[in-house]
């Protein structure tokens, strides 16, 4: 049997104030703190299923910082890598008197948080003014690898349908600055409002779509062709498929089962299934929107869109499929059963939009301090 696809995992999260849980632009003094080396915190060292150590970034403003694992073949080192890339974070925060927020949305009234310092994201509010000057929003996103960039054009299309399902699994972000949007992800209802937003064209190879990426910059609605915001792309520059549709896990399980079922997806999509039954066929694609919009607003907790028939359907109704659709891949990838447990889990306990709710029975920060506690509860030493 040959290796697993190899699979990296971004995280992005708010540092916030543990007395008023309001947003803190620390993110700079915070990536001081950290060594060059996740290994020099006690963590473990790289083993053969581990291309490079996890790393730490900054990101779009100044209250969030992000933890990307290396690259990983197995569900052991990438869970490995989550926790290190958090307890790092975690560590780093505590010292400047913060806390760490895995929340899709910051939850409490704050006051604005500038830019972060890369001249990027200087050129993009000059682009998208106003768009991005309330957006504080925290993505997990998954790189799977393929043999090459035409090979993640095919497998794009082959997971566009699956993306809402992936999402209702994620959703985190219910609140906004001091009240409940209505929404499981409203961070996905900020993100739409981008161009090339939702879920992405279907494309014949790479040269179509690298041309409408090329046409979108010409246009001027894109500044660059790596600031597509499709909720799944192709990599602009390596051999992987980029998965950003998810809101930020709250806990390295949940992390860990997106990225599972990206890469069984992926796998899915190149590879097939070795039962003709579970493959659904083309989606329609007037209603991917919709069914991104009610996965949006419901998660979990209500109805999807099913892509193919366009039906209202319970959205746990889904997750059951889209595990059936991937389970020959999970399987030959040795995770079948892993995936299965952490997907139960989430459907029993709630995705983290129904557990904020819960805890928001005892007012917001309330909330936003067990989303800080869940964030780093149970990080192995």
């Amino acid at each position: 049997m040959s290796a697993p696809r190899t699979v990296g995992v971004e995280e992005e999260f708010l540092l916030a104030d543990p007395e008023t849980w309001q947003t803190v632009p620390a993110a700079d003094d915070v990536l001081a703190r950290l060594p060059e080396s996740p290994t020099d915190l006690g963590g473990p060292g790289l083993t053969d299923d581990e291309v490079r150590d996890p790393a730490w970034h900054g990101e779009l403003r100044a209250s969030q910082v992000e933890a990307a694992t290396g690259v990983c073949t197995t569900a052991t080192a990438l869970h490995r890598q989550l926790i290190t890339g958090r307890r790092g974070l975690a560590e780093a925060a505590r010292a400047e008197g913060l806390a760490l927020v895995a929340s899709g949305t910051p939850a409490v009234p704050s006051p604005a948080v500038p830019l972060g310092g890369d001249p990027q994201y200087t050129e993009l509010d000059g682009l998208y003014r106003g768009l991005i000057g309330d957006y504080e929003g925290c993505g997990c996103h998954v790189h799977v690898g393929v043999p090459d960039r035409e090979a993640a054009v095919v497998a794009v299309n082959g997971l566009r349908a699956w993306l809402p399902t992936l999402l209702a699994l994620s959703a985190n972000s219910p609140y906004e600055r001091g009240h409940d949007t209505g929404y499981a992800s409203w961070r996905t209802i900020q993100h739409s409002r981008f161009p090339t937003a939702g879920i992405p064209p279907r494309f014949d190879d790479v040269a179509e779509h690298d041309a409408l990426v090329d046409r979108l910059v010409t246009a001027g609605a894109l500044g660059a062709q790596y600031t597509t915001f499709w909720l799944a792309r192709p990599s602009p520059v390596l051999p992987t498929v980029e998965i950003r549709v998810a809101d930020t896990a709250t806990t390295p399980d949940e992390a860990l089962l997106q990225a599972l079922l990206c890469r069984a997806l992926v796998d899915t999509a190149l590879v097939g299934s070795t039962d003709a039954g579970t493959a659904p066929g083309d989606p329609l694609d007037d209603l991917l929107p919709a069914a991104v919009w009610s996965a949006a607003r419901y998660g979990l907790g209500g109805r999807g869109v099913d892509p193919w028939t366009g039906r209202a359907r319970p959205a746990v109704e889904l997750v059951d499929e889209l595990l059936d659709h991937v389970r020959p891949a999970l399987e030959r990838s040795g995770d079948a059963d892993l995936a299965d447990s952490l997907a139960r889990h989430v459907v029993t306990d709630g995705s983290g939009a129904q557990r904020q709710r819960r805890a928001a029975a005892h007012g917001i920060r309330h909330a936003v301090r067990t989303v800080a506690d869940e964030t780093i509860r149970d990080l192995p030493e």
